[in-house]
């Protein structure tokens, strides 16, 4: 017997969810769709579901709105059938049901992030904590404390000490041989730079080194340290070297490919910021390249540096990349419909309607709240006075009526604002909702089990 679903929604959305399905074709199961009793279907509730939702439930399981706040587990254990979040968008619910809908685990990686303070020796021990801190908040694994070169380290066994006491992973890079020495000693794990020529200070200390070539881009000295590495029983971490696009940066691939293809099960780790750092380009975009080549090549070790302005997430952007990478992979897939952390600027998807059918919806409102949506030719607002469309949001101001209405025309200008902002580049746009960048900023921590307070266009339009 095929398994039956049942789709919460509310009045306004009813016909168009029932077209979505049925123009989805064979989804593997029997759906229904079930008018709650509210005109907006983000605005169901848990107390008007179990109060409308007649008992016993003839599905095996119940989908409610991507937007709908209630606990779910407790509407199961009420209701005796499992509920689910479905999507945002009704538009995409047929994805939700595919491939890559259900059950999409970005929880995984395989590879390791160092990620360096590359002034640690000019900082003070306090501000190192704090920006480790941060690190370790935005998917870092391990703290690289960085030397310049000509400062002196004076602290540096004081801050590796303090960074150990608080569970950090650390390791040192410094071009200077007694740096090193005196990390390893104080608790650093790993030791970065070494070269078939310092192997020595891995051995006295015990710490792991990351092996590069020397001089700069000779893969065989670098294969010779990999070789007296594994004579002595060090486990190493082997970096050919990235380069910086014009500077050799094809040659470095190469070396990548060369040395996996000379040592199939080595650890290998590649340092992404001549890319990301060195190129005026967002950061994100090369990362995914970069984790991408990563991923294939079965590095599973990176070094991001976080230092230019345009590149303040990187160390975000790398973490969502390696999770993506590792669910593509695993599936045997491009990475492609993996979640949208690395689509900060522009979305596959971002006009969920056609004009034509936000234009049929607006026929259907009798309230004077205004709706605001974004489609291919721009900003609709409607209400039941009337629906306009510009893809200037000042240019509305006239339309709408509330000149007399301060709070009133400032909502609907912030709103109309980041609708044009939406549409200029290609973004989804949801009322009431901040615009989704991605990774690129921080999102706050949604209770999806309440109802928050709405805004001002939606007030009294629940039921």
């Amino acid at each position: 017997m095929a398994e039956r679903v049942l789709l919460l929604t509310g009045h306004l959305a009813r016909a168009r969810l029932e077209a979505v399905l049925a123009g989805a074709g064979d989804l593997g199961f029997a759906w229904s769709v079930l008018d709650i009793g509210v005109k907006v279907a983000a605005l169901m509730t848990e107390a008007i579901i179990l109060r409308r939702l007649t008992r016993p439930v003839q599905a095996d399981r119940v989908i409610v709105p991507g937007r709908c706040r209630a606990d779910l587990t407790r509407l199961a254990q009420d209701v005796g059938v499992p509920f689910e979040r479905g999507p945002d968008e009704l538009r995409d619910l047929p994805a939700y049901f595919g491939k890559h809908g259900r059950g999409l685990d970005l929880s995984r990686h395989d590879m390791r992030m160092f990620a360096e303070i590359v002034d640690a020796s000019a900082l003070p021990v306090d501000a190192i904590l704090a920006r480790a801190r941060a690190m370790r908040a935005a998917g870092a694994d391990v703290i690289d404390l960085g030397g310049l070169p000509d400062t002196p380290f004076p602290h540096l066994e004081d801050t590796v000490r303090a960074l150990a006491a608080e569970g950090f992973c650390v390791s040192v890079d410094s071009a200077n041989p007694e740096e090193l020495r005196r990390g390893a000693h104080a608790g650093a794990r790993f030791l970065l730079s070494l070269t078939e020529r310092t192997l020595d200070i891995a051995a006295e200390t015990g710490a792991s080194p990351v092996l590069i070539p020397e001089p700069h881009g000779d893969l065989p000295s670098l294969l010779r340290a990999a070789e007296a590495a594994e004579r002595r029983g060090i486990a190493a971490i082997l970096d050919s070297v990235l380069d910086p696009i014009h500077l050799g940066f094809m040659d470095s691939l190469s070396r990548y490919a060369e040395l996996r293809r000379r040592l199939p099960k080595a650890e290998i780790l590649m340092g992404t910021g001549n890319l990301t750092e060195l190129t005026d380009a967002d950061s994100a975009g090369v990362t995914a390249m970069l984790l991408g080549i990563c991923s294939e090549l079965a590095i599973r070790n990176l070094l991001v540096v976080q230092v230019s302005p345009h590149t303040r997430r990187t160390i975000q952007e790398h973490d969502a990349a390696r999770r993506i990478m590792f669910a593509a992979r695993e599936e045997g897939s491009v990475p492609k419909d993996f979640g949208t952390a690395l689509l900060a600027l522009h979305e596959r998807k971002p006009f969920p309607y056609a004009s034509g059918e936000v234009a049929e919806l607006a026929q259907e409102v009798k309230d004077a709240n205004f709706r605001i949506e974004v489609a291919e030719d721009g900003i609709h607002v409607y209400n039941r006075h009337g629906h306009h469309v510009a893809q200037d949001a000042f240019s509305l101001f006239p339309k709408l009526g509330v000149a007399a209405d301060g709070a009133h025309a400032f909502y609907l200008g912030a709103e109309l604002t980041r609708a044009e902002i939406a549409w200029r580049l290609g973004k989804r746009y949801v009322q009431d909702e901040p615009l989704d960048w991605g990774c690129a900023v921080d999102r706050a921590e949604e209770d999806r089990t309440r109802l928050r307070a709405l805004g001002h266009t939606l007030r009294g339009t629940a039921e």
